[in-house]
């Protein structure tokens, strides 16, 4: 005669969680995604980039690799662009748009060509 802790564990139920070791795993997968989006979310907003969940939101924005590249990144409404900069010469003809200067401490100023304000 077996015992009612026996029936529950037994043979009978082989597909029981009491049984199964890793029944935790799941759990824990869904934890560590949250974890990570909230990680995500907290790094966007530190870094000040929380614009790109904006739909309405459009920007500028110069990244420079590790390589030394650089890249223009651009978004307007829901796309976003991707331009890499190099250093070949062009030629052709164009409008003057301003003037950019660099200051003392390594910051670039542009300044735009027109009209001056009051």
């Amino acid at each position: 005669m077996r015992s009612p802790r026996e029936r529950w564990s037994g043979s009978g139920m082989r597909g029981s969680t009491l049984d199964d070791p890793l029944s935790g795993v799941a759990n824990l997968f869904d934890a560590s995604l949250a974890f990570i989006v909230a990680l995500l979310i907290v790094l966007f907003g530190v870094w000040g980039m929380l614009d790109v969940f904006d739909p309405d939101a459009e920007f500028t924005m110069l990244k420079q690799n590790s390589d030394g590249t650089m890249e223009i990144i651009t978004k307007t409404a829901e796309e976003i662009r991707v331009q890499e900069v190099t250093d070949t010469e062009l030629e052709g003809r164009g409008v003057r748009l301003g003037t950019a200067y660099r200051l003392e401490d390594g910051r670039v100023v542009y300044v735009a060509d027109g009209p001056a304000s009051p």
